[in-house]
């Protein structure tokens, strides 16, 4: 979906979406940011590239696929279905926008497993499907990646479908995990 249809659609669909709350945790300093909606919930959880270097490496990945991933600004991204009938979403579809207007587009589950299939990894876990369909309650949880530096800012745009419509919803102010954490 082009970013200037999801943009079009925004205004007339952010009350089905529901509200952004944005939390910071105290003892870490990492926000998450979550969309409780009446049909479809989203969580984004901030990831140090360290923790993401640690999830992969304890996988037994080569060191340079450690390096690639957690060169991404990278979430933990959970997603439900609260509603009454089936729901789809596709990550493809979803753009970080940065401050200065630039859409991004994340990489995929899909791109991330034929790279490394290509290299004789065969890898899957830890990564949100690109596209699913949830049916009454289902819920699905993985990470999402992005390509860009961490502490950058960015609005997601994210989309939704549900029984023929499109449903499309802005979490404004994100930012990537910083590189560490200071204490």
């Amino acid at each position: 979906m082009a970013l200037a249809m999801l943009l079009a659609l925004v205004s007339a669909t952010t009350a089905a979406a529901g509200d952004v709350m944005h939390e910071v945790n105290p003892a870490s300093g990492l926000s998450t940011w979550r969309v409780e909606g009446q049909d479809f919930s989203v969580e984004f959880i901030q990831l140090l590239p360290d923790f993401v270097r640690a999830v992969f490496a304890s996988r037994g990945l080569p060191q340079d696929v450690i390096n690639a991933i957690s060169s991404y600004c990278t979430f933990g991204t959970i997603v439900r279905n609260k509603a009454t009938a089936p729901l789809s979403y596709n990550v493809a579809d979803w753009r970080y926008v940065t401050a200065d207007g630039v859409a991004h587009v994340g990489k995929t589950k899909a791109e991330w497993v034929e790279e490394w299939r290509e290299r004789g990894i065969a890898f899957r876990w830890t990564l949100l499907p690109e596209a699913q369909t949830f049916q009454v309650g289902d819920w699905g949880q993985g990470f999402t990646t992005v390509k860009l530096p961490p502490g950058t800012r960015f609005d997601l745009h994210y989309a939704w479908s549900q029984r023929g419509d499109t449903i499309t919803h802005i979490i404004k102010d994100m930012r990537c995990a910083p590189e560490v954490i200071e204490n």
